[in-house]
């Protein structure tokens, strides 16, 4: 840890993201870290269309569901550090060695405006703090867009995002990009940035996002287990 963080540490000392509670470190308390929608071991990594792999530690429900909307709509900025530094854990998992450049998904300069900060971006900074580098702005948002979270359908999610998305070539050409966002739903924004880096010259890509929503189905089964152990009580 840096003197400025430190100092940092000092001045505003660190909470949990999830509970609130205040942190010797920037990490979780004990209690979340135990109880928290962790993707279990076998689904923690996904393939999404197009052949892109995509990890993420947490399923986007309950307690993980609530620190993420606190820090993505409700200015809790400040929770960056501690969630980028689970996504770090997960891709020392995953992805150790298959990647050399980190990029994010960007926010609109309308949205920037509106949020004061972009999510993604403080995210691939507080990962690359783990690993000593700084993530590189090979993306470009061209236009503002609908936002996803108010299309349910998946093909109306990729006809959102395509052509909206530009990637810079210059920095791309032959790098293994680690590509970060926030959450997971259907994949399509995070296809469409892998698409455009691999157009730009990128060698590979890989996702990584904070959580991602289950399968409709998935949920379906896990009401279906709720609903048993109701039943047992």
């Amino acid at each position: 840890m840096s003197g400025w963080d430190r100092l940092l540490d000092l001045l505003f000392p660190p909470k949990c993201p999830f509970c609130g509670c205040v942190l010797d470190t920037a990490d979780v308390c004990p209690a979340c870290r135990k109880t928290l929608p962790w993707t279990e071991e076998d689904r923690r990594e996904q393939t999404l269309p197009g052949g892109l792999r995509c990890a993420s530690p947490l399923w986007y429900e309950e307690a993980a569901r609530q620190g993420i909307l606190r820090f993505k709509f409700g200015g809790a900025s400040g929770a960056a550090r501690a969630l980028g530094g689970l996504m770090a854990e997960c891709a020392a998992e995953r992805f150790s060695g298959e990647f050399d450049t980190v990029t994010w998904v960007p926010v609109s300069g309308k949205r920037l405006k509106k949020r004061g900060y972009d999510q993604s971006r403080l995210l691939a900074e507080a990962a690359c703090r783990r690993w000593e580098m700084r993530p590189e702005p090979l993306l470009k948002k061209e236009r503002d867009n609908p936002a996803q979270s108010g299309l349910t359908d998946a093909a109306a999610r990729r006809a959102n995002v395509l052509g909206v998305y530009t990637a810079d070539a210059a920095g791309t050409d032959g790098k293994r990009v680690l590509l970060i966002d926030d959450i997971t739903t259907t994949g399509a924004t995070l296809c469409e940035c892998a698409r455009e880096l691999t157009a730009a010259g990128a060698q590979s890509v890989l996702a990584l996002t904070l959580a991602r929503t289950r399968e409709k189905k998935e949920n379906r089964a896990a009401d279906e287990r709720d609903c048993a152990a109701c039943k047992n009580t």
